[in-house]
């Protein structure tokens, strides 16, 4: 399936479902959900902040959820992007679950990449989570140019 509103396009699984919050004077988040539980979200917000910022931000409220959390710096290149974040492992309902938090600069939004599964999920549809992260960052107009 393909998501195109709100300035945000990626391709998603066709049995994945969708989730908008197109609240006025903010910018989009969507959210897709797998059938078992698992989560890949993009949300937009104002250029000119701090991406770390908002990595920052997740983590905090993750660990007040969620005492016995680990988490360390990550990254990824996409296409010429660079996607800065943090891998994060915790525990819910005594589970072992995996999150990636990736933030992604352009000339006109900041946006916050956040994929999230238990981890025998997680081992399967990591690579669904990594073609969606792609698919978005294809559809992104070029890097800025002081991006390495």
């Amino acid at each position: 399936m393909h998501f195109n509103r709100f300035g945000l396009a990626f391709d998603y699984p066709e049995n994945w479902s969708v989730d908008t919050d197109d609240s006025q004077d903010r910018y989009a988040a969507v959210t897709v959900y797998s059938p078992e539980g698992g989560f890949w979200s993009v949300s937009g917000h104002a250029a000119g902040g701090d991406p770390a910022e908002l990595a920052v931000a997740v983590l905090a409220q993750m660990r007040t959820e969620y005492q016995d959390l680990d988490s360390e710096p990550a990254g990824d290149e996409i296409a010429g992007h660079a996607l800065t974040g943090l891998d994060i492992n915790f525990y819910c309902l005594d589970l072992t679950n995996t999150a990636q938090v990736r933030t992604l600069e352009t000339a006109d939004a900041i946006y916050l990449l956040i994929c999230q599964a238990e981890d025998r999920e997680w081992e399967r549809i990591s690579a669904v989570f990594a073609a969606i992260t792609t698919s978005f960052v294809a559809a992104l107009p070029e890097p800025l140019p002081d991006d390495d």
